[in-house]
């Protein structure tokens, strides 16, 4: 009996453990509940479900995508699709394969008493923009406009290069500065400004909205069965991960933290974040929306002398990774 246990001891030793497939996620910027679907999926054991290691880089001001996914650092990352299609126009071939977020958060934020009431006012004025690559859809925007970038006159703007913070709008050194509506809207709040203070123009209510932190992978390993395969299981799990987000605000909010090695964030900011990045996933399907990616890329194309994109981009997006996550 005592051989029979050990011989049934060692058998069970015997049996090789199956390792999980890695995948290496960069993020677009620095841990927060802009990401909270995928910290969450890590913490919920969604992946672990799918059979797979995942590793969540945090990104940041010195920190592009687009450049570390080239260089081999990541296999998807989080990124806008404008400079997601500027890259692939210049030769970085990069592929959406998913697209949690619906709508766009970005907007313009102006002092009313500047005599803002439309963007019709916005000329002779001082308008932060960030840039970086988000600066795309502004610029756009202004041409669309007839607004030239070029200085503070009756027919244009100035530009202020705004860096990642409100300083700019509270130090009145521009009349207006970019701000997401989940994250820097509230920082201005946070800084004892009244929202009747102040007038907001959302990219989305403008109609040049440009679509926001979708899923890219490079398009050569697109060719590859099982990257296929892998990066459905990881779109599958993340999108459980936010639906447990929204489901869950608070709690997601403190799974940002935990993983936040900066301890910069605080638990208010971020459950105020969950809940405006919540208004941005309406819809549990990943799949991107056609007719939402043709007007990012008119948008894009709609810069007069100086477009974000020349041409109308081709293989630019696929169905085939959220097909196979739905399908499994």
């Amino acid at each position: 009996m005592r051989k029979l246990l050990l011989a049934s001891a060692l058998g069970t030793l015997a049996v090789p453990a199956f390792a999980q497939d890695a995948v290496t996620l960069q993020l677009k910027w620095v841990t927060q509940a802009q990401f909270a679907g995928y910290y969450a999926a890590q913490e919920q054991g969604f992946y672990d479900e799918e059979n797979l290691d995942v590793t969540i880089l945090p990104g940041g001001p010195d920190v592009a995508p687009t450049q570390v996914i080239a260089g081999g650092g990541a296999d998807v990352i989080v990124e806008w699709m404008p400079a997601a299609l500027a890259a692939r126009e210049a030769g970085v071939p990069l592929v959406n394969i998913a697209q949690p977020f619906d709508a766009s958060g970005m907007q313009l934020t102006c002092w009313a008493d500047t005599g803002i009431e439309s963007p019709e006012d916005f000329p002779n004025h001082t308008l932060g923009v960030w840039f970086s690559g988000n600066e795309y859809p502004f610029l756009s925007w202004m041409s669309q406009l007839g607004v030239a970038t070029d200085g503070k006159d009756e027919d244009g703007v100035e530009v202020l290069k705004q860096g990642f913070n409100v300083d700019p709008l509270i130090q009145r050194q521009a009349d207006c500065i970019s701000t997401m509506t989940y994250n820097e809207y509230g920082q201005v709040l946070d800084a004892g400004v009244t929202p009747e203070e102040l007038v907001n123009f959302k990219y989305e209510d403008q109609g040049v909205a440009t679509l926001e932190d979708g899923l890219y992978v490079l398009e050569e390993n697109l060719q590859d069965p099982a990257f296929v395969d892998r990066m459905a299981r990881f779109v599958r799990a993340s999108m459980r991960g936010w639906e447990w987000a929204k489901e869950n605000p608070e709690e997601a909010a403190q799974i940002v933290l935990d993983n936040d090695e900066t301890g910069a964030q605080t638990i208010e900011h971020q459950t105020r974040m969950m809940g405006e990045i919540a208004k941005l996933i309406t819809d549990a399907d990943p799949a991107l929306d056609p007719a939402a990616y043709e007007r990012t890329v008119a948008t894009l194309m709609a810069g007069g002398s100086a477009p974000v994109i020349s041409a109308t981009p081709e293989g630019a997006w696929t169905a085939a990774v959220t097909d196979a996550a739905k399908a499994q």
